[in-house]
């Protein structure tokens, strides 16, 4: 007998539909393509303007996904209160508060874990500059200090950040291999050592489009390895203008949304051979 396991659950973000779709439309064009939810990015919104997405989320049936960027411990409780209301499944932190050390990050980690038991909304943090993640060492560091930090793992951000020159060393790899063995959800971008968010199609990009796809099928495999029978969560997030290059008109020089529907497509191939693999050594 087999098991079936399910497809992976794959998210668009209501930040990448911006500038150009009014929230209604946003929302009608995410169901429409077969995307399982919608996070709303509490960085590029406040709470006020987050909760009149409700209606949208009831009417079309999208799960919903908050990201919530908390610049105070007692901050986060709002996001988390709300996510609990909207019946979203976890949170994302990217954290403001920012110590200069991890001896000083641990005890506010610690304090936001406890706050999410607390409320009952699991939280994630993500890889992410410019927070309490902000670097891969210290966010290694992190991750040996607290063993139960779960992680959502956006690679985009420590590929700028370590300046990873292509192809990697195995060391770089190793470093990498650590986040995407405990990922808890994975998020959609490729970058390279210059630039956050890379057009997907360009000739030149190539070899960094094969790379974050190479790390996104190792980090499903951990995960189906670590939670059999159940699937994760893969937001495309594909910022807009000053994340999304543009040319000297002002305009960007390649199609956000089509490209978030190949990064689902992309998703779900690599879901789609793991499974089919397990299923095959059953």
């Amino acid at each position: 007998m087999t098991t079936r396991t399910p497809n992976l659950r794959v998210f668009q973000s209501l930040w990448a539909m911006q500038p150009y779709t009014d929230m209604g439309e946003a929302f009608d064009k995410v169901r429409d393509a077969g995307f399982e939810g919608m996070a709303i990015d509490l960085g590029a919104a406040d709470i006020a303007t987050a909760m009149t997405t409700r209606p949208h989320f009831e009417r079309t049936g999208l799960t919903p996904l908050i990201v919530a960027f908390p610049k105070t411990v007692a901050s986060l409780r709002e996001p988390l209160e709300m996510a609990r209301d909207f019946g979203a499944p976890f949170v994302i932190v990217i954290g403001q508060v920012f110590p200069l050390t991890v001896e000083g990050a641990i005890p506010i980690i610690r304090r936001w874990m406890e706050m999410s038991e607390e409320i009952g909304i699991p939280i994630q943090f993500e890889t992410h500059r410019n927070c309490i993640t902000n670097d891969l060492f210290a966010m290694l560091s992190l991750m040996d200090a607290i063993p139960d930090m779960p992680i959502c793992a956006d690679l985009s951000h420590y590929v700028v950040d370590r300046e990873f020159w292509y192809p990697l060393s195995d060391f770089d790899q190793s470093l990498i291999a650590r986040i995407l063995a405990r990922a808890s959800s994975f998020q959609g971008r490729v970058a390279s050592r210059q630039q956050i968010q890379l057009q997907l199609d360009f000739p030149q990009h190539r070899k960094w489009v094969e790379l974050f796809e190479a790390w996104w099928e190792q980090g499903f495999r951990h995960w189906h390895h670590r939670h059999p029978g159940e699937a994760p969560v893969f937001l495309c997030e594909l910022g807009p203008p000053e994340y999304a290059m543009t040319g000297p008109d002002g305009k960007e020089m390649s199609d956000r949304w089509v490209e978030a529907l190949q990064l689902h497509d992309t998703a779900q191939r690599l879901w789609a051979k793991i499974c089919a693999e397990k299923q095959s050594d059953i």
